[in-house]
C-alpha cells in the first residue's frame, strides 16, 4: 500500500509524467513487499515551491507512505533513486528535491483496514 505523493515546482509534459510514473514504479520495490502493482501516485506539476527562497529554482518535494514499516538500509537507495529520476527527467538538481517518509500502522482499503 504505498502513495507517493510528487510536487514539482516545473510544468510537466505527458512524456515526462509517463516516465516519471513508470520509474516511481520500479523504484519503489526498493522496499520489500511493495511494487507498483499496489502503488498510488499523485504528480503535480506548477507548484509554488520556493527552495531557499526562491521560487525561480526547479524544485521537488516527495511524500513516500506506506503501511507497515521501510527498513532502515532502503531509505538512502531509494532517495538516490528518487532524486536520479527528477534530475534525469524533470532536470531537477538532486539538491533541490526533498523527500518525506511516512510509515503508516492503519491503512484503509475496499472498505476495510488493515
Amino acid at each position: 500500500m504505498p502513495y507517493i505523493n510528487s510536487r514539482v515546482s516545473t510544468a510537466m509534459t505527458a512524456a515526462q509524467r509517463v516516465s516519471v510514473k513508470e520509474k516511481l514504479g520500479r523504484a519503489i520495490s526498493i522496499i520489500p513487499g511493495k511494487s507498483e502493482e499496489w502503488l498510488m501516485l499523485e504528480l503535480a506539476d506548477g507548484c509554488d515551491l520556493y527552495f531557499q527562497g526562491k521560487k525561480a529554482q526547479p524544485s521537488a518535494f516527495v511524500e513516500v507512505k506506506v503501511f507497515g514499516t521501510i527498513p532502515e538500509n532502503c531509505l538512502d537507495e531509494l532517495t538516490g533513486a528518487i532524486c536520479e529520476i527528477y534530475e534525469q527527467d524533470l532536470q531537477i538538481r538532486k539538491d533541490h528535491v526533498y523527500v518525506k517518509y511516512e510509515e503508516i500502522d492503519k491503512w484503509g482499503w475496499n472498505g476495510s483496514n488493515f
